[in-house]
């Protein structure tokens, strides 16, 4: 039997398959994506349907993303964990930077709690670590945040194994985003850290940027059965499409099945 909840940060319990926002933003997560009406449908129905993890960012729209999951969810329901990340600066929608000073941190996060209106986030992600800044400087910053009542969960995105063993010396990590999918599965290393430590694992594009979208219902399964601390968020603007990805969860493959692929 599969588990279709997880526990992020030993406190923070969530259904497996969550929400990504994303692609509630236009090419490039740059500017809307079709009407914030629409959006803001998708955002209830997922969370109508079970969905408990929301993870969002602020270079979507840029700010888009935050203000649509404020619009729709805000006050937050007891029981959704909403999950953004800082780190990054979109300046066009084929043109980001990397922003990992203390005082950009801090800012981010500042402005990601000022969109979704809300007084601590729940997981903050640090969506790229500054290669120009000491990783200790940077997860410094987000304990403070932490210590401050701002943030209660820190996160990763885009990091080797090394980075990870590296940054669990220095604090607690609760979640970490990587590429991982049923056609990429090159952070497997990352995958098998992640197991041995309780820390969530959020796959990004788990429909391998929409090459698997025929296959959506069964890519998703098989990251739900690969390991119990998988947490894919796919996103997606269309109601038909939400109905769709969810019903991944009621998929059981057998062990033949999970073989093959």
């Amino acid at each position: 039997m599969i588990s279709d909840t997880f526990t992020i940060g030993g406190d923070l319990p969530v259904r497996r398959l969550g929400f990504g926002t994303a692609q509630l933003t236009g090419p490039g997560y740059w500017g809307p994506r079709g009407e914030p009406a629409d959006a803001v449908a998708v955002l209830r129905r997922a969370v109508e349907r079970g969905v408990t993890l929301i993870d969002t960012a602020d270079n979507y729209g840029p700010g888009l993303a935050e203000e649509l999951v404020a619009e729709a969810l805000h006050p937050f329901p007891d029981g959704l964990v909403v999950a953004t990340k800082g780190g990054v600066v979109r300046t066009s929608a084929d043109a980001w930077h990397i922003a990992g000073r203390p005082e950009d941190l801090r800012a981010m996060c500042d402005a990601s709690l000022r969109r979704l209106r809300a007084e601590t986030i729940d997981l903050y992600q640090l969506h790229r670590l500054d290669p120009r800044v000491p990783m200790a400087e940077q997860l410094g910053t987000l304990d403070e945040l932490r210590a401050a009542g701002k943030i209660r969960h820190i996160g990763l995105d885009s990091v080797t194994a090394g980075q990870l063993e590296e940054a669990l010396t220095l604090t607690d990590i609760a979640s970490v985003q990587n590429r991982f999918n049923l056609v990429d599965r090159s952070a497997e290393d990352v995958l098998g850290l992640c197991e041995a430590r309780g820390i969530a694992f959020l796959p990004w594009f788990p429909l391998a940027n929409g090459e698997l979208r025929g296959r959506h219902q069964l890519a998703l399964a098989w990251l739900l059965h690969r390991s119990p601390v998988l947490c894919p968020t796919p996103g997606t603007g269309s109601l038909v499409h939400l109905e769709e990805n969810l019903g991944a969860a009621a998929l059981r493959l057998s062990a033949q099945e999970m073989a093959t692929l």
